[in-house]
């Protein structure tokens, strides 16, 4: 390692010893938010006998032995969705979790650790219009409980790594399909078939192989739409092409998805659903989800059955969302990596760059 481990630099150092304890101080504030707005906190497991189905997504798996010798495949889970969900059939009506996720086969750049703390909520009998309204909120609450005071005007202005950004609600709201007709100049309504996507592509210098729609346009959107959202303040980009949103109900346009993420200073902070309810539907998608890894080669595993059982018992309408924390505590300790927030970062522990 070529540099000296953290724990060694802020003890050498204590003048950055506040900007790793503002982790606790995001964390409180995010817990005292959900719980004046009549959250339950839960807990859910994080070694499961089968993670979420993200197609794009690489998991840790072990083995699970009990004291008689018996031996079952088990995961580290990615995010606690399934979980959660079967607590919206149980009859929870808002829920919230802070806890730890793990994604494998990650870089260490500077937005991403493979063990990171993960905030997940749900409202039942909503959609992700209330979950739109909770972001912004919540972001206000976090400026004001990690320091930042409202200008002369009202407006809550957050300085990250030299840009201004105003937090201030209502935000930015824009559809993906706008959002790459704005910013790369074309539409995506227009280049609907795989083939007019690939000749668009390979038009700008992309590589275009035998990759898929939903790849193809997720190559366009990282280089030339990303990097413009949330500058000067946040965006919320909603209605994602169905085939980018497996776990989304559909929008009233068959072809959307109700599914948006929010980004502050160019940092994906959020991915937000009107939650999928329909088991049959939901099936479908997890098949095809399943059968994408295997195209990616990517580590093979079994469909929740639990988890389209509890959809069949009934699942209220709902949105929800998952938050990372990380990057949440990254953006106001106007921090340029989670790295620098970390106590113990991966690449630290494990090596990398």
């Amino acid at each position: 390692m070529s540099e000296r481990p953290t724990w060694q630099r802020i003890h050498d150092d204590p003048a950055l010893l506040p900007r790793y304890l503002l982790r606790e101080r995001v964390i409180r504030a995010i817990r005292e938010f959900f719980y004046a707005h009549d959250f339950h906190e839960v807990e859910t497991p994080l070694l499961v006998p089968v993670p979420s189905m993200e197609p794009y997504l690489e998991v840790f798996e072990t083995t699970l032995e009990d004291a008689f010798g018996g031996r079952q495949r088990a995961f580290l889970t990615n995010s606690p969705e399934y979980a959660m969900k079967r607590l919206l059939v149980a009859g929870l009506p808002r829920i919230f979790q802070i806890c730890k996720a793990f994604r494998n086969r990650e870089d260490t750049g500077r937005k991403r650790n493979p063990e990171f703390t993960m905030l997940e909520w749900y409202r039942a009998n909503s959609d992700y219009t209330a979950i739109m309204r909770d972001c912004e909120a919540l972001l206000a609450h976090l400026f004001s409980a990690t320091g930042g005071e409202a200008a002369d005007d009202g407006r809550l202005r957050l300085l990250y790594q030299g840009t201004e950004v105003d937090l201030t609600p209502p935000w930015e709201r824009l559809t993906v399909r706008d959002a790459v007709l704005r910013y790369a100049g074309l539409d995506i309504e227009a280049l609907a078939e795989l083939p007019a996507l690939a000749a668009a592509m390979a038009a700008r210098g992309y590589s275009v192989g035998g990759s898929p729609w939903d790849e193809l346009l997720g190559q366009l959107f990282a280089n030339e739409v990303e990097p413009h959202l949330g500058q000067g303040r946040p965006t919320i980009l909603y209605d994602y092409p169905l085939v980018m949103a497996g776990l989304a109900r559909r929008a009233h346009d068959p072809r959307y998805a109700e599914r948006f993420e929010f980004y502050i200073a160019g940092l994906e902070l959020g991915n937000a659903f009107s939650e999928l309810a329909d088991p049959i539907e939901q099936a479908a998608r997890l098949a095809a989800d399943q059968a994408e890894r295997a195209r990616l080669g990517r580590t093979a595993y079994a469909i929740d059955h639990d988890f389209l059982a509890a959809l069949r018992v009934g699942m209220p309408p709902a949105g929800g969302i998952a938050v990372g924390v990380d990057r949440l505590i990254m953006l106001f300790a106007d921090a340029p990596s989670i790295h620098d927030t970390l106590w113990l970062p991966g690449r630290e522990l494990f090596g990398g760059a």
